[in-house]
């Protein structure tokens, strides 16, 4: 059965790492019993004859040639447990002539253009994120129910439940058809509103008189449930909006509890939640200061001369000047992999990065011939980016600009999502990663409110940083010689802009639970629906998703990379908030939370940033790629528990008396 929280305590003779380690090291194990649900603070169990909804049970399922070819999008999720994507190519009919033709060749090889992926990895023994929690632990109405329980059974993993709310209303009500079906004694044809080819029913005479009436009960009580979930629904909210506020409810309960355990475990706490909540700390902003700069002014912009030694004959080889250069070559035949050393490639490209992986990848993709970028301006451009970033800034650098497009390109190469892509897509998630932290001051968009900065007022404090990335790479454009889109399209260039725009603002951190409940609600409504299918084939709904939330995994991957990587990214990032720290303290200012560097645990906020952020983000990536992220998942398990391992043992935290005035306290309120 699916594991109970317990209410934790701390008390003085408690050792605070063994407690923490408790904490993060809770199992998530799925439901064994199929209808065993908590309803209203009671238990119920349904009969055995409940049919289990088609989609939890595994079938075969081709797709008809007629269905493919009349598709313009190429990906479909076939209901299957874990899910599947198939893939087929996009429709170059269509794009060709804005987006460019979809080029067979792409980083991970060459893929059939229509396939379905039907291998089943077992996942039995992999931890699972706090999403798959019974709601019940989290239960803050009447009606906040758990379906979780419902829609399992015995042998399942987390994949098999459905946990955003829209999704857990189809579940239960095909479930309910399903049984109708049985009460009615009614034949179903093959029609659309049955998953994977039909519901698969018990005949009525195989009942018993008190089967078929507990069949009824159940089947009213489940109807029930969706009936009060469906009068609950506003209707300005979304339904990624429901699961978003669904998520940052569990997130709140999960980091009360660890904020409980000590000022440590608090410190962890309270940067998640400011991080990561879209959360603002109240501060006493100072006056503004005024200044003669018209507040329309891009800062950060300079006038910075490439081209002038540039030309396509004198080339680099790998559009960088380096003494190293067989060096360089050896570490970029590992750029389609994951576990790619950026580092390395800094070391052997005179600390150039970004100019050398954004020229590799183009070349590698053929991005220059497809949208005819001239080479010098394409090299200028990357080069005046570059310089554009702070080498003075400990991990928001071109380094950690390069390492995000080398991992968005390695996605966009990920097999179950070949030919998924146009052109014009790939061009604008590789740009968009390349810009993404463009003119970084190396603080959090949250200091620079509180210090009342320029960037601030002029954004209004919304997105300040990412709004700013954004129009300094735009703007480089327009210095001489750097106009890379030049050759596109009056339309390729607004679409191109769009989709950049997205991409670069949904890297606010503070925007982490939408995107996530976003995608999750995608996929699991899709495990559902009548069609069967993940239809990647309108772009404000599907395809712009993806892409956003790609870039995203790509901008949170660093624990994912092996270990040697991460721990380094790690002494970076935390190099950076020592330095903000400095700032605060040396301003008078409260200061942030993991920026003391007197305080902060350096280990229990990598496994708390793994726990409750970075591992249900790529989980719910992995079901959608599934299983082309499987070894991702398995090095971001490895790599947290080595820094769970390797926490220092502590002294026992002081009573609880003494923590009651530091404790971050935790009130996110929701609209239900």
């Amino acid at each position: 059965m699916k594991k109970s929280r317990s209410v934790l305590s701390v008390t003085g003779e408690e050792n605070f790492i063994n407690n923490f380690k408790n904490v993060i090291h809770r199992s998530y194990t799925s439901g064994a019993t199929l209808g065993a649900e908590l309803r209203r603070g009671r238990t119920r169990r349904l009969s055995p004859s409940l049919q289990v909804p088609c989609w939890l049970r595994p079938r075969d399922r081709t797709r008809s040639p007629d269905i493919l070819s009349n598709m313009s999008r190429p990906t479909t999720l076939p209901l299957r447990i874990p899910p599947r994507i198939s893939i087929t190519q996009a429709d170059t009919d269509s794009n060709e002539a804005e987006n460019g033709v979809s080029p067979a060749h792409t980083p991970l090889g060459s893929q059939s253009p229509s396939r379905t992926l039907n291998t089943s990895l077992p996942q039995g023994q992999r931890r699972e994120s706090f999403l798959y929690r019974s709601d019940s632990d989290y239960d803050m109405s009447p009606k906040a129910v758990s379906r979780n329980s419902s829609l399992a059974s015995e042998g399942h993993t987390a994949e098999d439940f459905i946990v955003t709310p829209f999704a857990q209303v189809l579940a239960s009500l095909r479930s309910v058809r399903s049984n109708f079906t049985i009460l009615a004694n009614v034949s179903t044809p093959l029609v659309k509103r049955s998953p994977l080819g039909g519901v698969c029913v018990s005949p009525r005479g195989t009942l018993s008189d008190q089967q078929y009436q507990q069949l009824a009960l159940d089947t009213l009580e489940e109807l029930d449930w969706c009936l009060d979930q469906l009068e609950t629904i506003q209707t300005h909210r979304s339904v990624s909006e429901m699961a978003s506020n669904k998520f940052k409810r569990m997130l709140n309960r999960e980091l009360s509890h660890l904020s409980e355990m000590s000022r440590s475990g608090n410190q962890v706490s309270e940067y998640i939640s400011s991080t990561f909540l879209d959360k603002q700390n109240e501060v006493e902003i100072p006056s503004p200061t005024l200044k003669d700069k018209p507040m329309s002014h891009i800062s950060g912009v300079r006038k910075l001369s490439h081209s002038s030694s540039l030309s396509s004959a004198s080339m680099p080889r790998f559009g960088v000047n380096t003494d190293h250069e067989d060096e360089l070559a050896k570490e970029l035949e590992d750029l389609n992999k994951w576990s790619f050393n950026i580092f390395k490639v800094a070391e052997f490209s005179n600390n150039r990065p970004l100019s050398c992986i954004m020229y590799a990848i183009f070349q590698e993709r053929e991005l220059l011939k497809t949208f005819r970028i001239p080479v010098d301006t394409f090299v200028t451009y990357v080069m005046t980016l570059e310089d554009h970033y702070h080498g003075n800034v400990a991990y928001h650098n071109s380094l950690h600009a390069a390492d995000v497009a080398q991992s968005t390109h390695v996605l966009l190469s990920t097999p179950a999502l070949d030919a998924v892509f146009t052109d014009l897509e790939i061009l604008a998630a590789l740009f968009a990663a390349a810009i993404h932290d463009v003119d970084h001051p190396g603080v959090s968009n949250q200091f620079l409110i509180n210090t009342n900065s320029e960037l601030a007022l002029m954004y209004n404090d919304e997105s300040v940083l990412e709004n700013h990335h954004l129009a300094v790479g735009f703007k480089l454009l327009h210095l001489e010689n750097c106009d890379i889109f030049q050759n596109l399209t009056k339309r390729q260039r607004q679409s191109l802009r769009k989709l950049v725009i997205d991409m670069v603002l949904a890297t606010d951190m503070s925007k982490h639970m939408t995107l996530l409940a976003d995608l999750k609600t995608m996929v699991e409504t899709k495990k559902v629906t009548s069609s069967g299918v993940l239809l990647l084939d309108h772009y404000t709904e599907r395809i712009q998703q993806v892409l956003k939330n790609m870039v995203h995994c790509a901008d949170l991957s660093n624990p994912t990379k092996p270990l040697p990587l991460y721990r380094q990214w790690t002494e970076r990032i935390m190099e950076e908030f020592f330095r903000q720290g400095d700032k605060e303290r040396e301003r008078g200012m409260e200061i942030s939370a993991m920026c003391d560097k007197h305080t902060a645990s350096v280990e229990k906020s990598q496994v708390g940033f793994i726990d409750y952020i970075v591992h249900p983000l790529w989980e719910t990536w992995a079901d959608l790629v599934h299983p082309d992220a499987q070894e991702i998942l398995d090095t971001l398990e490895e790599n947290r528990d080595w820094y769970l391992n390797t926490m220092p043992q502590s002294p026992s935290p002081p009573p609880d008396r003494h923590l009651q005035h530091d404790r971050f306290q935790f009130e996110l309120t929701l609209e239900e």
